[in-house]
């Protein structure tokens, strides 16, 4: 059912508007001009509707039909959100690449420590254009270095070329880069390897993050034209930031400028180019969504923002 509008004391200075969502009804003044396109927020009542992901978060996100079957060749990656993605498809019984198979990709491999679009942008270019990287500027999660091996970007590119639906979700806007040639980290840098005079760390911008996503629809388009690409955020807060600032408000700025960018970037229109809010699930919906450490996703909520993911995106097909 759609929303409807009613004008009551028309007679009145004050005139009201009813504005009826689901079941229930809300009252706003009704002397503002309220535009051709209007969508009022929520109340918790409406949450508890069998539809609310739908009717309140999806709307104007949705694809115009399901992107993935069981016959997609779908790669996922970034933040560890994206394993939560990955399992959940895998154990649906879709075809996720790099799950079931020893793949060396660095975005198989890495894949939860290349959450900045700079590092995702990096790792596209040098698989599909072979851009040249300097030695020792990648980071595993247990602290070694990553080199650029052909045969290993070889193999991202040959997985890439493969996939039909590209999953990529973003964790960081705060990055460490390079002094000399100012390119980021995947992570922070090793205690026992920091050097101040070639290590820097800086918050980027919406502009910055913008261009970064741009590129990375453009270098899609251009090496597999028909590939989907749905962008998630992740709703894992930073666990740290090196700002002088509190963790919290630190965490604010970093989640609102990839979100702002990805809101620029969708604003595009861009062909086979989606956007599947599960950060906003996560953060509106829920009243209590993290374990004890604040920082990951209860797994029952994860099970139910991964089934709406399933009604939408996917044809279970």
């Amino acid at each position: 059912m759609d929303d409807t509008l009613e004008t009551l004391q028309e007679d009145t200075p004050l005139q009201e508007i009813v504005v009826k969502m689901g079941g229930h009804n809300q009252r706003f003044h009704g002397t503002w001009y309220r535009g051709s396109t209007i969508n009022y927020i929520p109340t918790k009542m409406n949450f508890a509707e069998e539809d609310a992901a739908e009717r309140y978060v999806l709307k104007g996100w949705l694809p115009p039909a399901p992107l993935i079957d069981k016959t997609s060749v779908v790669t996922a990656f970034g933040s560890c959100f994206a394993q939560n993605i990955s399992d959940w498809l895998l154990r649906e019984g879709y075809n996720v690449l790099g799950k079931k198979l020893n793949l060396q990709s660095h975005i198989i491999r890495f894949g939860d420590g290349i959450v900045n679009t700079f590092s995702i942008r990096e790792q596209l270019e040098w698989a599909f254009e072979n851009k040249s990287l300097v030695d020792g500027l990648w980071f595993g999660e247990h602290k070694e270095v990553v080199t650029p091996d052909d045969s290993v970007r070889q193999t991202t590119a040959d997985l890439l070329r493969q996939t039909s639906t590209l999953i990529i979700t973003l964790g960081l806007s705060e990055i460490w880069y390079d002094k000399q040639s100012g390119r980021a980290f995947w992570r922070a840098i090793p205690a026992s390897m920091f050097d101040e005079e070639h290590h820097g760390f800086r918050l980027t911008t919406v502009e910055e993050n913008r261009e970064n996503l741009l590129a990375i629809c453009a270098l899609v388009k251009k090496h597999v034209p028909d590939c989907n690409v749905i962008f998630t955020l992740s709703p894992i807060p930073l666990m740290a930031t090196f700002r002088p600032v509190s963790c919290i408000t630190a965490n604010s700025v970093s989640k609102a400028i990839l979100r702002v960018a990805l809101d620029e970037l969708m604003q595009r229109n861009i062909e086979n180019v989606y956007y599947f809010p599960s950060y906003e699930l996560v953060k509106e919906v829920f009243a209590d969504p993290y374990l004890k450490d604040n920082r990951h996703v209860k797994p029952e909520l994860i099970e139910m923002i991964m089934k709406i993911f399933g009604r939408n995106y996917c044809s279970g097909e």
